[in-house]
């Protein structure tokens, strides 16, 4: 049986993995502590670590290999030099000029233009590849918006 009021939530339950006539009750206190209360006998409450969560859509492949030989391009690497969506710019010795470059590159190869807040959260090849994913499938939404709009006109 589970209940959520305010704050806390509480569980009980019967396991048969304990003895028939022992019920196990737990009580999760404003999300950061959790007591457990067995046959009467209260346990100690532990202490919950906050959480990060982070969601995250991959770049397909190809956008991703696409991004890889611009990087290689404007950093002039040489050609058997390995680079992958977890590849920092600032570990293949990039600065904050060549990694403006990078982005210059990247509009220019995939018709986008990156705003300078988005520019700055860039910091390994995936990143540039998740959001290049997202500009050109906004400006495809776009382009279907005006599409549709032309027609109504």
């Amino acid at each position: 049986m589970a209940s959520v009021t305010g704050a806390s939530v509480s569980m009980t339950s019967l396991s048969s993995s304990f003895k028939p006539c022992l019920a196990l009750s737990s009580r999760i206190s404003n999300g950061n502590s959790i007591s457990f209360l067995i046959n009467g006998s209260r346990f100690p409450s532990l202490r919950l670590q906050p959480m990060r969560l982070q969601v995250s859509c991959k770049a397909k492949p190809e956008t991703v290999e696409k991004v890889c030989e611009v990087v290689k391009k404007q950093l002039a690497l040489p050609a058997d030099s390995t680079i992958n969506g977890e590849s920092k710019f600032s570990a293949l010795g990039a600065d904050s000029l060549d990694t403006v470059e990078i982005v210059m590159g990247l509009e220019e190869t995939f018709g986008i233009t990156v705003e300078e807040e988005n520019a700055q959260t860039i910091a390994t090849v995936q990143d540039a590849a998740d959001l290049i994913e997202s500009l050109v499938e906004n400006k495809g939404a776009k382009k279907v918006d005006n599409k549709a709009e032309n027609k109504a006109a």
